[in-house]
């Protein structure tokens, strides 16, 4: 499960007022929900995208903090998806990510990588808050 924070001074609920609409709109009908770190995500079994096997987002909900949009894109092989002659579908799966990221946290994938580096630098110090 990959955690996403928005832009400094925004807020996931005002970007995305109405996460489960927006998640059906994107990725397709909801089955369900799943528990993660005391929050409600929503569970998408059947994708309408054939690319996705399931996806898993929503709002994670932290005291004192921002909320983050928590993502998991479960895939299928690549081998099966292009055997099925689902081919452009692929594409259109990486639009839907994208665009889906864009609309909730306001960054682009080329911000999201950098944050994602800086979070793995700040993993990397020692716990004594020092470099190695």
């Amino acid at each position: 499960m990959k955690e996403y924070k928005m832009r400094r001074g925004e807020y996931l609920d005002e970007r995305i007022p109405d996460m489960e609409a927006t998640i059906e709109e994107y990725f397709g009908s909801i089955s369900g929900t799943e528990e993660y770190k005391g929050s409600d995500l929503y569970v998408i079994d059947d994708p309408d995208n054939p690319v996705f096997e399931r996806i898993v987002a929503g709002a994670v909900s932290y005291s004192g903090k921002k909320d983050k949009l928590a993502v998991e894109f479960e895939e299928r092989p690549a081998a099966d998806v292009i055997a099925e002659g689902h081919v452009d579908a692929a594409e259109d799966a990486v639009s839907a990510k994208n665009e889906f990221l864009l609309e909730a946290t306001g960054r682009d994938a080329k911000s999201r990588r950098d944050s994602l580096k800086r979070k793995v630098e700040d993993d990397a110090e020692t716990p004594d808050g020092v470099s190695e």
